[in-house]
């Protein structure tokens, strides 16, 4: 529903409250019991309420300055993301305010306040749910990173399956590993289950079994030293990861070498995102593309495939492989074993 025509008196019915507790509650002007505050946010959320005074703000937008809206602070890609945003802005006279959505009860609020402040909003991964990004889009342009387009709002994504399929071939082909593992959470995000679908198309088209589930851990760094020492410990029969994202590979592959793993002779590592750090790690660690690198995505057009067919354009001293002129994919030492 058209938050132009949705009023103060409907959020109250949808909620079962007086309209006298939606307005403290929107203001937040006194206290009210966390029951009923749920019940207004949610209520104001599904019917796309907004108050009189951020409409008038918003009827004046220019502000020189646009919001990203993130899941988590800290990892190396969000890090290398930020500072992209922020090159961007200030090259153009403008500037970001981030909101960041992890351990927040307050999300939809904050965002909104946000709102009141941007002429345009970038939304990373799932840090939003779609019923409050299709609320936001028609306020101002909304640009998604990392997750399919919803109507109103405009999408930037790799083609993850296309790339992760591609890692994983050339890991079962070019060097012949036949116990591959998935580290990541296919639940986690839209992102890690289409580089899983990548992993089992891969699989599917060599006419060979994924023989374990995925290790599904997040995508941080402790995660990654714990399947590290996991697989020390059990010794399993693994010879080659292939890791949600780069966080998880540096950690993994930096805890397998602290013990005595041979990296790539005994156990190959790929990752994802194409941090900078992943190029100096020895051996440089194999890996794809971020969020926009490899395709884009408007409006719910689909996203072009990686070119197959492109010429590598370099070949490094360790015999890894550069990406093509598309720069989808950079296979390196990790994944070499000479």
């Amino acid at each position: 529903m058209s938050s132009d025509r949705t009023t103060i008196a409907q959020v109250a019915d949808e909620a079962g409250v007086s309209i006298a507790t939606v307005s403290r509650v929107l203001q937040g002007t006194t206290p009210t019991s966390e029951s009923a505050r749920a019940r207004v946010l949610a209520a104001a959320e599904a019917l796309g309420y907004e108050p009189a005074h951020r409409r008038t703000r918003r009827s004046h937008r220019d502000h020189e300055s646009y919001g990203v809206v993130l899941p988590v602070l800290g990892n190396p890609y969000v890090s290398e993301l930020i500072l992209g945003c922020g090159d961007s802005a200030s090259q153009h006279g403008q500037s970001i305010g981030v909101v960041v959505t992890e351990r927040r009860h307050d999300v939809t609020s904050a965002v909104r306040e946000l709102v009141d402040s941007v002429d345009g909003l970038l939304v990373v991964g799932a840090s939003l749910s779609d019923t409050v990004v299709r609320s936001l889009s028609p306020r101002l342009p909304v640009v998604l990173v990392g997750r399919s387009a919803l109507p109103g709002s405009d999408s930037v994504c790799t083609a993850n399956a296309e790339c992760a399929q591609q890692l994983t071939e050339h890991l079962l082909a070019v060097h012949q590993r036949t116990h591959l593992v998935f580290v990541g959470d296919p639940d986690g995000s839209p992102e890690v289950a289409e580089r899983y679908r990548g992993f089992r198309l891969a699989h599917a088209a060599a006419d060979m079994p994924v023989r374990r589930p995925p290790l599904r851990v997040p995508p941080v760094e402790a995660a990654g030293i714990q399947v590290a020492e996991e697989i020390l410990r059990r010794r399993v029969r693994v010879d080659a990861l292939v890791c949600a994202n780069d966080e998880l590979a540096i950690s993994v592959m930096s805890r397998l070498q602290d013990g005595g793993v041979a990296v790539p002779q005994d156990m190959a590592v790929v990752g994802w995102d194409d941090v900078l750090a992943a190029r100096y790690l020895r051996p440089a660690l194999s890996t794809g593309p971020p969020a926009g690198a490899g395709a884009r995505q408007d409006g719910g057009r689909p996203a072009a495939p990686p070119d197959r067919r492109a010429p590598p354009r370099h070949r490094a001293a360790h015999r890894g492989l550069e990406a093509g002129p598309a720069g989808v994919l950079r296979l390196r030492g990790a994944t070499a074993a000479g």
